[in-house]
């Protein structure tokens, strides 16, 4: 049965011919109209050409490379909306494409059913007219850089969403418990932002006394307490333009809690023991392993921060 020429383009970017050839098939079934290039060179040439509705487009190509191609097609279309797909699902592929504006991507070899439902999707959302982020160009190297190591689907999500929001400067709360790897995740989210070249401060905010945590974040002045015998940069100070991470925030006193929503409405601290206000640009990523909705309800933890 012939297709309707009204349906979706589909563009498939992939110099397996296998790959194209199953490809085509899985869409061809759903009646979307399919148009195949052996390279990224003739990808491109396609998208200025046909306009495609959605793009399939491979990591590892001869020629010109999967994100080499997707700069040029970001370069065409800023609101193309592309799916990436790799046969080496490392940490690195997944935060990189998804940082960089992939709509999605998929792990080779793949089930037509999760192709269909990915192609779907994203037609679902351009008629919605949302848009991918932009892309630009990025290492080609997939190896484990994060320090995380998963190929699993919920390992997977995690690098996704890690990608989605390492460009953003809103902060970030990630919750597990001990030992499941919240520090590597604040790390990648950094590493992957536009602050990458500035500090990353860890804080872990249970094992500082608490006649010294805000000191510790916020500085102090001389003489301020006993002991003071000279000004002190706080950690917030310390990594102005940077990252900085407050491990196990549910641990943090009421006053500190008070001081850190300050930072994060304001963009301002004070040292401890002085009285003038301090502008810092600083990114705010908190973990911890509590239950902050029960701290809340126990009158423990700030609702508002």
């Amino acid at each position: 049965m012939a297709t309707d020429t009204n349906a979706p383009l589909i563009l498939v970017i992939d110099d397996d011919t296998e790959v194209r050839y199953s490809l085509n098939r899985v869409l061809s079934s759903q009646r979307y109209r399919v148009v195949e290039a052996p390279s990224g060179e003739e990808g491109v040439a396609a998208v200025k050409k046909q306009v495609p509705d959605v793009v399939l487009l491979d990591n590892r190509m001869t020629g010109m490379s999967g994100l080499e191609t997707l700069q040029h097609i970001r370069s065409i279309n800023p609101k193309q909306l592309v799916i990436f797909m790799t046969a080496f699902g490392t940490a690195q592929t997944a935060i990189e494409a998804m940082k960089f504006g992939a709509y999605d991507y998929v792990v080779k070899p793949f089930d037509p059913a999760k192709i269909i439902a990915l192609v779907e999707s994203a037609l679902r959302t351009q008629a919605d007219n949302k848009s991918a982020a932009g892309y630009q160009t990025v290492i080609n190297t997939e190896e484990h850089k994060e320090g995380i190591v998963g190929t699993s689907p919920a390992m997977q999500q995690v690098f996704k969403v890690i990608g989605q929001f390492a460009a953003s400067d809103a902060s970030v709360m990630i919750t597990g418990e001990s030992g499941t790897g919240k520090e590597l995740v604040a790390r990648s989210l950094h590493r992957h932002s536009h602050r990458a070249a500035k500090p990353f401060v860890a804080v872990n905010c249970a094992a500082i006394p608490e006649n010294l945590i805000e000191s510790e974040l916020f500085g102090h002045e001389r003489g301020s307490f006993t002991g003071a015998t000279a000004q002190r940069l706080g950690k917030f100070e310390l990594c102005d333009g940077g990252t900085i991470f407050l491990d196990e925030i549910g641990d943090m006193t009421p006053t500190t809690q008070t001081k850190i929503l300050r930072v994060l409405q304001e963009g301002e601290i004070q040292r401890v023991g002085g009285v003038e206000t301090i502008k810092v640009n600083v990114r705010v990523i908190a973990a911890t392993n509590k239950d902050l909705e029960q701290l809340v309800r126990e009158k423990k933890f700030r609702e508002d921060l």
